[in-house]
């Protein structure tokens, strides 16, 4: 009788390719960076009160005058502002509805971010450069928004009448980009 003897080999697991702490650093610092970048985006697009020219404080929602007693009256009509024309408030529009739809653009690109390193599997390096260009596309975004801003108070803005919040939506727009790039250059050298 002869015996047929069956090996049964044992294939070698597939390992997931380990990361190195210097990469691991990286890609958590990019993270960081784009939450804040987020946060400070967010507050100041919510406040949006971005100029102060005088005794008006110029935003992307309202238009404050300061009283006699130090109170705030805010309007949202331009023409009471003294800023006229069509263009101006089609430019609000713009900055407006760029600034907001940035922010929510950055947050899907920073959940990308974050999926791709809390679930790594076969997908996490398109995940991550997926969140990485959405990080980008919210930077040029943004950065529509900002400089429509700019131009449609380049008569009136001034150095030291540039407030907090306009700083806030100046250093979220360099992280965007900052982030962006470094996102998508730290998933091209780490390519397996």
């Amino acid at each position: 009788m002869t015996a047929i003897a069956i090996q049964v080999q044992k294939l070698p697991a597939q390992k997931r390719p380990t990361k190195s702490f210097f990469e691991s650093c990286i890609r958590t610092l990019i993270i960081l960076c784009a939450a804040i970048a987020v946060v400070l985006s967010s507050i100041s697009i919510f406040d949006g009160r971005w100029l102060l020219v005088k005794d008006q404080l110029f935003g992307l929602w309202h238009v404050c005058t300061f009283t006699i007693n130090g109170e705030l009256n805010c309007f949202t009509d331009l023409h009471l502002a003294q800023v006229d024309g069509r263009p101006v408030g089609m430019g609000m529009v713009l900055a407006r509805s760029m600034g907001a739809l940035a922010v929510v653009v950055a947050i899907f690109g920073l959940e990308l971010l974050m999926f791709s390193q809390v679930c790594e599997d076969a997908h996490s390096r398109r995940k991550w450069a997926m969140g990485s260009t959405f990080i980008l596309i919210s930077f040029a975004l943004s950065s529509v928004g900002f400089l429509s801003f700019v131009i449609i108070f380049k008569d009136q803005v001034t150095f030291t009448g540039l407030t907090l919040m306009f700083w806030c939506q100046f250093t979220s727009n360099f992280l965007f980009f900052l982030n962006g790039i470094s996102g998508l250059h730290i998933n091209s050298i780490t390519y397996q």
